[in-house]
């Protein structure tokens, strides 16, 4: 039987790293189907990802924090407005990727003939679905990284031996935007660019910020490079303290749109980062990445590539300054002889 839909519903509630991860499965739902409406549900901070992707033709999204938090009449309220805004739609395929109860009931609702599911033990809704064959049982999340478990999902619609990095392009516009602010900062040429993100979800994620600003130093004196901290709404608050903690000349970004993230990233030689979703945008442009992460931490959510340097303690706060500023600067100098054999 030849499975051919049109108007595809792909249903992606992770958040920003982990849509990032799912890049390469919704690459490959698009090459399943290329020439089918493909429309994904995700949260705020993903949509703009998603459309830099190039992989869906159109996002609804949804405010995941909104929804969960508000009282329980608001909840219900926004809950149908998207139910009948999916319903509208008349979608005749859903793919959850995510598969939580609430985004199962949603696939259910929209109308859609054929539903294809997550199968994960004690979150999904299994009895929902309705796609045969059904995607293979999720096993240990620490053990299967979170991509190739997107990718399972699709084992059904006979996809196999995907691509498994995932990968963004940056956009002329937003290139042009970062261009302008370097210019600003006389940082467009000349010294290599070293990210800082010292932002994370939890505070048991975060190295010191002070630890950042002094690792910011030592790159700064002994290997001649500009720092650029990245700050995103949460670290915003702390924005006044980064001025005074890391040297003169750091640049802080702390208003850049999600693409503009991205181009940014894309610009610098080495990243280094807490456990974030803009951690997993610089791998997918391109940019090496130096991460910091405690023994806690599962290895399925890791970037992918021999590029990236993960450094482990079991706690974040016994990571020293020393071995962060050796590893940064090792990638910094293979780096640089890259580039000069290139030429």
């Amino acid at each position: 039987m030849i499975f051919n839909p049109q108007n595809i519903l792909v249903i992606d509630f992770g958040q920003l790293g982990d849509v990032v991860l799912s890049l390469p499965a919704l690459r490959a739902i698009r090459e399943r189907f290329p020439q089918a409406k493909i429309t994904l549900v995700v949260g705020k901070p993903g949509a703009e990802l998603v459309d830099l992707s190039g992989y869906a033709n159109a996002t609804l999204v949804v405010d995941r924090v909104a929804l969960r938090d508000g009282s329980k009449l608001v909840y219900i309220g926004r809950l149908l407005k998207l139910i009948k805004n999916v319903r509208q739609q008349k979608f005749d395929f859903v793919i959850d990727l995510h598969s939580l109860s609430e985004t199962n009931l949603l696939g259910f609702l929209s109308g859609a003939p054929k539903r294809l599911y997550s199968r994960r033990p004690g979150r999904s809704l299994d009895f929902l679905a309705n796609f045969s064959p059904r995607s293979p049982l999720e096993k240990d999340h620490r053990a299967r990284h979170l991509i190739d478990r997107y990718l399972d999902v699709l084992t059904p619609l006979g996809i196999t031996n995907a691509e498994r990095l995932p990968r963004l392009r940056t956009r002329p516009e937003d290139i042009t935007a970062i261009d302008k602010l370097l210019k600003k900062e006389k940082a467009e040429a000349g010294s290599p660019l070293i990210g800082l993100f010292p932002g994370a979800g939890h505070p048991s994620r975060r190295w010191p910020l002070e630890r950042f600003a002094e690792l910011a130093e030592f790159l700064e004196r002994n290997d001649r490079v500009r720092p650029i901290v990245f700050a995103g709404p949460e670290e915003r608050p702390l924005v006044a303290h980064m001025k005074s903690l890391f040297p003169r000349s750091t640049i802080i970004l702390d208003r850049l749109s999600i693409p503009q993230l991205a181009a940014a990233q894309a610009r610098l030689a080495v990243l280094v980062s807490n456990d974030t979703g803009p951690m997993h945008i610089a791998a997918a442009v391109g940019t090496p990445v130096v991460l910091l992460l405690d023994r806690r931490a599962p290895e399925s959510y890791i970037p992918l590539g021999d590029r990236h340097r993960v450094i482990y303690r079991g706690t974040i706060p016994e990571i020293t300054v020393d071995e962060v500023y050796e590893v940064t600067r090792a990638l910094l100098a293979g780096g640089r002889t890259a580039t000069l054999f290139a030429s």
